[in-house]
């Protein structure tokens, strides 16, 4: 039957409820709610949803409303849900159904009392994969069903990306509540409810100062059906993640990331014999999978058919399963009852294993500072921090849009933290109102188009710059890029007063929107007189940052870089350090405002020396990869063609940005020296510790 969907939240996971929702037949999208109209907006846009509403109580007063997709954060699921519970609309809530046992069963209290419907979005009980799974375990394939494990061993984006303030770090249970509901939903579906929980971790990890983080737990999973296991590892290298099914005879493997189901059976023949034929046949079914997963990628690039990687089936699957059970009037399997049970089995494990203590340390948010940071809790703002108010003993103040789990440095008793965002000119206004000199850090680059990437970058940039001509600060120190020039091959050596790239317009996004940031910035001190000095760093390495850049190639993944180009030539690295030295001289240098400096150290090695050391540090078998700028672009230019074919729309690829990429201009960084009294280190075997050995305990 025909129904009118609401979407609660309008982050990353709402771009892939709308695309599912629009490929499911009888499915419309009715409207959207997120506190911030501009996410809410560019979502309705997007996806033509008519209606969008600031609070879910002027959705619901609206009317029209079929079910609700709860989207919000993990902690926000129970108060997003509740209103359309009581008010009898079925509610489909992402992973986990609540943050606690409590939270769980006053939803399902709510939807119980309603007589309506409450499910949860464990959608990788969907996957493709693991749906094979299910399906040839119940058809007897394999006999009977003995033992169920599953390894989980996958990187955490916000663990490399030091976002510690995000929710999952807020509590050591909260990584199991974010990441364990996966392989456990699909263990809870093999054997039902689970008798008891016996789990054990790693020794946590301090990832500021009082809050623990565990990045590897085992548990065991007594269960009168199927016995089961689980491996739990977040913030590995090698992305592994597999269910395996131990039966009478054989073994059935779901490999979730790489969408694959095979598995181990005998045959009819002698022991050597069916070792050779087993064994091809197992190889013939992961061989058949990866091919066929290949042509559904080329398939889905021409729009001959739809988007077809096993995550989107994954949420494709079950949000349909869930409105089929609302079409047929049937309990949906991912009910509420199902999703608390992997709450409770979170909170056991949790308590079992997960036992550090808890104290996290608060920083100041009162005081005076004469400095004023912008964004300053990322990698370069810390080694800032640290030089200008630990070594130097200067009062710092740093804003940020999240001051939760900081490093220990921004606990100094000469720091002030304050929450706000570049994006308000009132955070900024009240910020700065007490500072003599400003220093931009915020990045503000997040972004689905170029349009919102420029509202972040330049539009943060010059709510600054308004905010220090308001205050009539001393000066105001913009750190952008050396991305907002053209870098590649040319006659002469690049100055400060290189101007951006002329033909910007030609570069990717990023670049595009840093070039257009500084020239914005020295209108506004040609016309306003702005007391700007803008430094534009290099390829920024050193502690606290990933050591994987992408100033050398494009990453597929941390073992394999794809070159810009043969890399053999010299890169513009520059030390985290060494970037905090020159942002702290040019606080007082004198005469600096309408210039601009570009940051670039004195060793310089090229990506394959760069490459091998860091493999010889980490222990890894890394690879670079060389590749000519030409072939890039020809590349590029053919996925351009099949894009076109498919009906996308895209830009034509750009030869001049990859030729910038490879990064073979050569810098004369001589009027940074000399006009801040700024001396990079100049020692190779320093460099190498610094930026690519202190990465050896990663």
């Amino acid at each position: 039957m025909p129904r009118n969907v609401c979407l609660v939240g309008a982050g990353y996971i709402s771009d892939v409820h709308a695309s599912a929702i629009k490929e499911i037949p009888g499915l419309t999208l009715q409207s959207v709610v997120d506190p911030n109209p501009v996410a809410a907006s560019a979502l309705a846009k997007a996806y033509r949803i008519p209606a969008t509403y600031r609070s879910v109580a002027e959705a619901i007063a609206a009317g029209g409303i079929g079910a609700a997709h709860v989207l919000t954060p993990p902690d926000r699921h129970a108060e997003a849900a509740l209103p359309f519970l009581k008010a009898g609309i079925p509610v489909l809530a992402e992973k986990p159904l609540g943050v606690s046992q409590a939270q769980c069963a006053e939803l399902m209290s709510a939807a119980k009392a309603s007589g309506t419907v409450l499910g949860v979005n464990q959608n990788f009980v969907h996957h493709p994969a693991y749906a094979r799974l299910r399906r040839a375990l119940a058809e007897g394939r394999f006999g009977r069903p003995r033992f169920a494990g599953c390894v989980y061993n996958v990187p955490l984006r916000q663990l490399g990306a030091r976002q510690f303030g995000h929710w999952m770090f807020a509590e050591p249970g909260n990584i199991l509540l974010e990441q364990a509901v996966h392989p456990l939903s699909q263990l809870a579906a093999l054997a039902g409810s689970f008798e008891d929980v016996q789990a054990v971790a790693e020794a946590p990890i301090e990832i500021s100062p009082g809050v623990p983080f565990y990045g590897a737990v085992d548990m065991t999973l007594p269960s009168a059906t199927l016995p089961c296991s689980l491996r739990m590892g977040v913030g590995q290298e090698f992305p592994f993640w597999q269910v395996s099914v131990v039966c009478d005879d054989g073994v059935a493997v779901a490999d979730i990331l790489n969408n694959r189901f095979f598995s181990y059976r005998r045959t009819r023949w002698l022991e050597p014999v069916d070792l050779l034929l087993s064994g091809m046949r197992t190889a013939w079914e992961t061989g058949r999978d990866s091919l066929t997963n290949l042509t559904h990628y080329g398939l889905s690039t021409v729009k001959l058919r739809g988007r077809s990687d096993g995550f989107f089936l994954s949420m494709k699957g079950s949000i349909a399963a869930f409105h089929e059970a609302l079409d047929k009037d049937v309990p949906p399997e991912l009910d509420g009852a199902f999703g608390t049970q992997l709450v409770r089995i979170c909170e056991t494990a949790a308590k079992a294993a997960l036992t550090a203590p808890l104290s996290p340390k608060r920083p100041q948010e009162l005081g005076a500072y004469d400095i004023a940071i912008i964004g300053g809790t990322g990698f370069i703002g810390t080694h800032l921090v640290k030089l200008l108010a630990v070594h130097q003993g200067r009062r710092v103040g740093v804003m940020a849009r999240n001051v939760r789990n900081l490093a220990p440095v921004f606990l100094h008793e000469n720091v002030v933290v304050v929450r706000g965002d570049v994006r308000r000119e009132d955070d900024v206004a009240r910020f700065i109102a007490q500072a003599g000199i400003v220093i931009g850090l915020a990045h503000g680059g997040g972004g689905k188009s170029y349009e919102e990437i420029r509202q972040g970058m330049v539009g943060g940039a010059e709510t600054i710059a308004r905010a220090c001509l308001a205050k009539n600060v001393r000066r105001f120190i913009h750190v952008g890029s050396i991305a907002s020039l053209y870098l590649g091959p040319q006659d002469g050596r690049i100055t400060g007063a290189t101007q951006p790239d002329p033909q910007s317009e030609t570069r990717a996004d990023y670049a595009r929107a840093k070039a257009e940031c500084d020239r914005m910035l020295m209108a506004m001190h040609r016309e306003d007189k702005l007391p700007v000095c803008i430094l534009r760093p290099g390829l920024v390495v050193g502690e606290g940052g990933t050591p994987f850049h992408s100033g050398l190639g494009f990453y597929n993944n941390e073992q394999h870089c794809m070159g810009w180009n043969a890399g053999t030539n010299s890169l513009p690295f520059v030390l985290a350090e060494d970037v905090a030295s020159a942002i702290a001289l040019a606080c007082s240098a004198p005469g600096i405002e309408g210039q601009t400096f570009n940051l670039v150290g004195d060793v310089k090695p090229n990506a394959r020396d760069y490459t091998a050391e860091l493999a010889r540090t980490l222990g890894r078998p890394l690879r670079f990869h060389p590749h000519s700028p030409t072939s890039l672009w020809l590349v590029e230019c053919l996925k351009w063609v099949l894009k076109q074919a498919g009906g996308r729309k895209a830009p034509l690829p750009s030869r001049r940005d990859l030729l910038s990429r490879g990064l073979a201009a050569e810098f004369d960084c001589s009027d940074a020296k000399q006009a801040l009294g700024w001396q990079p280190t100049a020692d190779r075997e320093h460099f190498v510790d610094r930026a690519i050995r202190v990465h050896a305990q990663r």
